[in-house]
C-alpha cells in the first residue's frame, strides 16, 4: 500500500472520528444547557493551529539554514584541501610542482567562473570540473617519490586530493533545492489556513485590527520567502559564496 494512501486514510479517519464524537456529544446536550459556561472552541483551535504552524515554520527555517551552512562548509573544506595540495607540493621537483599548481589553479578558476554559475542555474556540477580535478589527482598519484622527504609528503597529498573530491561531491549534492514538494504544499496550505482563521474571529475594520492582520500576513509571507531563499544554497540571494576560493587563491581570482 502506498504511503500517501496510508496518510490519506489516517487523516480521513482522524477527521471522521472527531466529527462523529462531536455530533454524538451534541445530541446529548440538554435543552437548558448554557454554552457561555464553556470556552469558545474557535479561539482554542485558532491558538493551537497558530502554535503548530509556528513550530513547523521554525523547523523548516532551521533545516534550510543548516543546509546552507553545510553547503558553505563544503566549499571551505574543498578550498582548504586544494590549498594544502599546492603548499605540500613544494617538496617535489620544480617541474612536478609547477604542473600540480597549474592544474589546481585551472580547477579553481573553472569552479569560480563556470561551475558556480552552473550550480546556480541548473543545480549540478560540470563534467569539465570533474576532469580538471581528476587531472590534479593524476598529477599527485602518478609521481614516484625519489627521496624520503618526498615519500613523507606523498600520502598527505593524496589524502588532501581525496578530501577535496569528497567536499566537491558534497557541494554538488547541496547545489539544488532540498525542500520536498510535499513540504512546500504543507507550508502553503498551513499559511492559508492560519491567515484564514483571522476571519473566523470578530475582526472589525478598525485601523488597529486591520494593521495587525496585515502585519501578521506579511510576516507569514516573509518567513515563507526566507525558506524559499535558503532552500537553494548556491542559487539565490542569501546563498553560499566562493569566498574561500578567492581568499586562498588570490592569484587566480584577480
Amino acid at each position: 500500500m502506498s504511503e500517501w494512501l496510508v496518510l490519506s486514510i489516517a487523516m480521513a479517519s482522524a477527521c471522521a472520528v472527531v466529527l462523529t464524537i462531536a455530533v454524538l456529544n451534541n445530541r446529548r446536550i440538554a435543552d437548558d444547557d448554557d454554552p457561555s459556561e464553556t470556552p469558545n472552541v474557535i479561539e482554542y483551535m485558532t491558538m493551537m493551529i497558530g502554535v503548530v504552524y509556528a513550530i513547523v515554520l521554525g523547523l523548516a527555517i532551521a533545516g534550510v539554514w543548516e543546509g546552507r551552512g553545510a553547503a558553505q562548509e563544503s566549499v571551505r573544506l574543498e578550498a582548504q584541501a586544494l590549498h594544502e595540495v599546492q603548499a605540500r607540493s613544494s617538496v617535489y621537483p620544480a617541474e612536478i610542482r609547477a604542473r600540480i599548481r597549474a592544474d589546481v589553479d585551472a580547477y579553481v578558476t573553472h569552479v569560480i567562473d563556470t561551475e558556480w554559475r552552473a550550480m546556480s542555474e541548473r543545480g549540478t556540477l560540470t563534467e569539465r570540473g570533474t576532469e580538471l580535478l581528476d587531472r590534479v589527482r593524476a598529477d599527485v598519484t602518478a609521481y614516484e617519490p625519489q627521496t624520503d622527504h618526498e615519500g613523507q609528503a606523498y600520502q598527505p597529498l593524496v589524502d588532501q586530493v581525496a578530501a577535496a573530491d569528497d567536499a566537491r561531491t558534497s557541494r554538488g549534492q547541496n547545489a539544488g533545492a532540498t525542500m520536498p514538494g510535499v513540504v512546500w504544499f504543507g507550508l502553503i496550505i498551513g499559511a492559508l489556513v492560519t491567515v484564514g482563521l483571522i476571519f473566523t474571529l470578530q475582526i472589525r475594520r478598525t485601523f488597529r485590527e486591520l494593521l495587525l492582520a496585515g502585519l501578521f500576513s506579511a510576516l507569514i509571507a516573509f518567513l515563507l520567502f526566507l525558506i524559499w531563499d535558503f532552500d537553494a544554497p548556491f542559487g539565490r540571494g542569501i546563498s553560499a559564496t566562493a569566498e574561500p576560493f578567492r581568499d586562498l587563491f588570490p592569484e587566480v581570482t584577480r
